[in-house]
């Protein structure tokens, strides 16, 4: 039996436009409120358009030493061109990028994952340690 794991993609974000790009300010500090910047296209742009988009992207984070991930928001891109008069016609479309402002009390690993309608889920990670 599959499970979700079996479908999350990977790669390099420098040459692959979906995978979601996870930066911020570092060093962190322990209970002091950090941007999280999480974006997907960052080197190579991803295509906005009706038939080929981002839709969401999630961000969790992994405690160090705990067993659950905290799941710290969804953010959904609901604009990619559509009107009345036809695909790619709309005066408005998303760019799949979200700033976050989270307080951390423990290191860890913050955990992005992007769903393009054509192509799937991708996901990223990056290491936090604190100052």
């Amino acid at each position: 039996m599959a499970t979700l794991g079996d479908y999350l993609q990977t790669a390099d974000w420098k040459t692959e436009k979906h995978v979601p790009v996870i930066e911020l300010k570092e060093p962190v500090k322990k209970g002091e409120p950090v941007a999280v910047h999480v974006s997907v296209g960052a080197e190579i742009p991803h295509p906005h358009t009706t038939e080929h988009h981002i839709r969401y992207i999630k961000l969790f984070y992994k405690p160090e030493g705990e067993k659950f991930i905290v799941h710290l928001g969804s953010y959904l891109f609901e604009a990619h061109g559509e009107s009345v008069a036809g695909a790619n016609q709309g005066s408005a479309k998303c760019e799949p990028a979200v700033t976050a402002t989270i307080t951390l009390e423990k290191p860890g690993q913050l955990l992005a994952v992007s769903y393009c309608n054509i192509h799937g889920l991708w996901e990223n990670s990056k290491e936090i340690t604190f100052a």
